[in-house]
């Protein structure tokens, strides 16, 4: 059932490590629009005046204000992933938490998907997804109802 791995701060660790790698490949994505959409500006302001030329930087800078907004929303994951503690376990679920259910297996952290690990599949999710706010503070043993589905917790790392 259970992944038996040396131990549960080794399983910890390496989904956080995953969810750290997916967030650091987004940021560098985020980071290259930037400095494309930048670099695009300055040919821009060599190109010639008119109608064209300011649609061309007005679309630039709608295409620069959502890459920012990325920027700053990848930052506050960053922020909360630094909160996990791999280190530390807990009767309830919470933050850092590893739960495994009934149905699926979860990473209580940052929404970064599917990870497996040894053929087993596990769901990083954030806190404030639907799931994880119904996951909070729960214990082994839970039974939990989401989307007409049942599952129990069957056991908390």
């Amino acid at each position: 059932m259970t992944i038996r791995m040396k131990n549960s701060i080794e399983l910890k660790q390496h989904l956080f490590n995953d969810c750290s790698q997916f967030v650091e490949k987004r940021l560098k994505i985020i980071k290259n629009t930037i400095h494309d959409i930048q670099e695009s500006f300055d040919s821009e302001t060599k190109s010639s005046a008119g109608d064209k030329h300011e649609t061309g930087r007005a679309m630039l800078q709608i295409d620069l204000e959502k890459a920012l907004y990325q920027l700053s929303e990848i930052q506050k994951i960053k922020d909360i992933l630094r909160m996990v503690d791999v280190n530390k376990s807990s009767e309830t679920v919470r933050l850092g938490s590893v739960v495994f259910t009934s149905k699926s297996n979860y990473f209580i952290a940052i929404s970064a998907g599917n990870i497996s690990i040894k053929d087993q599949q596990f769901y990083a999710i954030a806190t404030d997804t639907p799931i994880g706010m119904l996951l909070m503070g729960k214990k082994v043993g839970d039974e939990c109802v989401f989307r007409d589905k049942i599952f129990t917790i069957t056991e908390l790392i």
